[in-house]
């Protein structure tokens, strides 16, 4: 962001003291420099975040890409036939005001992580599967020398006695207090690779990040990354859908958003609760649990579209298309969707976000079985923010499950979502849902 701001204090600059009428390749050299700077390839270790307190590595990370960028807005006025001289001076004012932007951005930040509170926030929580010597040396590594960047959940598994829990437990564990990283450290005969394997898939449905020691990994495995964890390195098998700054894009995207349609549409909001009041009796809003991130439960808000002393709070019935506990309004403002518009308190609570897997109701059930019993995949939806609309929803899956085939259809397009995600994606969905799902005949 302070890149974004030094390029427009240079074109500011040098249209008042160089050239009053700013030439259209100079605001191009601009605009591609601080581009080139964005684009040049950074590769930094999730794990080794902290590591941007250190001024040699802020150093070695931000000079690659700044040079980059001077010799791009150089290069450009050179190609557009600009003298040499003259393309060097207006480079050297760019270097100096991304330099002098950047310099103040990274002291600022610098210093607010060394305060005694964002350094507890950035501390990352590690847990640790196996019951051998090697878990018990990382352990005391991680708690004797490596404080400062991280903190020891405990030490879990299934067999052992000096472990503070089982696998199970610690998938417990993540659910209810979260989990940055969890290290697989256990002798190669418990099982080796496939014994990996198998606690992986265990750990599915926790959002977080989760390495094993590279002797475990003996077959395959050239092309898994391997990351630095202090004086260890490790091979990565499964990563958080959405970094940390991800989801502050995401977040701030929602908020913002949200709050924009919500004044757009309060008069239709008014509207809907007035024609809900006249036509049933009961409250205006349906609360109902719904199992959204990190497996968490929270209430949803909707319109309420049935009768009041039909409503299914637990949501132990699906509606079908033909329900006889929606009322005349309801069978209206479900069949146009307006009965989620209210989900959008829910995203300004921060439970749900605009677009994401769509929540379902604990008892819902597919094939006659409970969705995460019908489907073992389905538990990774968890792992990003429940939705008001998502990816599977503008491909058309969306409406009552009634075979496993409609949930393994559903689960498979929101794990494309959570893979590919992007706010340009966000964007897209909510576009396509606007033209598509509005009118989509599986709404009822």
């Amino acid at each position: 962001m302070c890149v974004c701001f030094a390029v427009v204090a240079c074109i500011a600059w040098q249209r008042i003291y160089d050239t009053p009428e700013l030439s259209g390749a100079l605001l191009l050299a601009n605009v591609m420099a601080g581009g080139a700077f964005f684009l040049f390839p950074k590769n930094v270790p999730l794990l080794d975040i902290p590591d941007i307190t250190r001024f040699s590595f802020q150093f070695r990370y931000l000079v690659p890409p700044v040079v980059f960028g001077l010799i791009v807005f150089c290069a450009i006025l050179v190609m557009l036939s600009w003298p040499v001289g003259v393309a060097v001076r207006m480079g050297a004012e760019w270097l100096v005001f991304v330099a002098v932007a950047l310099a103040a951005e990274r002291i600022i930040g610098t210093y607010v992580l060394h305060t005694e509170a964002m350094a507890h926030r950035l501390t990352r929580k590690v847990a640790i599967i196996g019951s051998g010597a090697e878990a018990t040396q990382m352990a005391a590594r991680i708690n004797t020398r490596m404080q400062n960047m991280f903190r020891l959940v405990g030490v879990f598994d299934d067999q052992g006695s000096n472990v503070d829990g089982t696998i199970d437990e610690l998938v417990q564990r993540g659910r209810e207090d979260g989990i940055d990283a969890v290290i697989m450290s256990f002798p190669p005969a418990e099982g080796g690779q496939q014994h990996v394997m198998d606690v992986l898939w265990r750990l599915r449905g926790v959002l977080a990040d989760v390495y094993v020691v590279p002797t475990l990994m003996t077959e395959d495995c050239h092309f898994w990354p391997v990351e630095r964890f202090g004086p260890f390195s490790l091979t990565v098998l499964q990563r958080r859908p959405l970094s940390e700054w991800d989801m502050l894009e995401k977040r701030a995207f929602d908020l913002s958003a949200s709050v924009l349609i919500l004044i757009a549409i309060a008069p239709v909001l008014a509207l809907v609760a007035l024609a809900i009041k006249l036509d049933s009796r009961g409250p205006v809003l349906f609360c109902q649990p719904r199992q959204g991130f990190n497996n968490c439960y929270f209430n949803v808000f909707k319109f309420r579209s049935m009768y009041t002393d039909m409503a299914d709070s637990g949501a132990v019935r699906q509606t079908s298309r033909t329900d006889p506990r929606v009322t005349r309004v309801g069978r209206v403002i479900r069949r146009l969707s307006i009965d989620e518009l209210p989900q959008l308190f829910n995203v300004l609570r921060g439970d749900m976000s605009l677009v994401g897997p769509r929540p379902h109701a604990p008892q819902t059930r597919a094939g006659g079985q409970l969705l995460h019993e019908a489907m073992e995949e389905y538990v990774a939806r968890h792992r990003v923010q429940p939705g008001i609309t998502g990816w599977a929803q503008i491909n058309g899956s969306r409406g009552e499950l009634v075979t496993r085939e409609d949930l393994r259809r559903r689960v498979v397009l929101d794990l494309e979502y959570i893979r590919a995600w992007s706010i340009w994606l966000d964007m897209k969905i909510i576009f396509l849902t606007i033209k598509r799902e509005i009118f989509s005949r599986n709404a009822f």
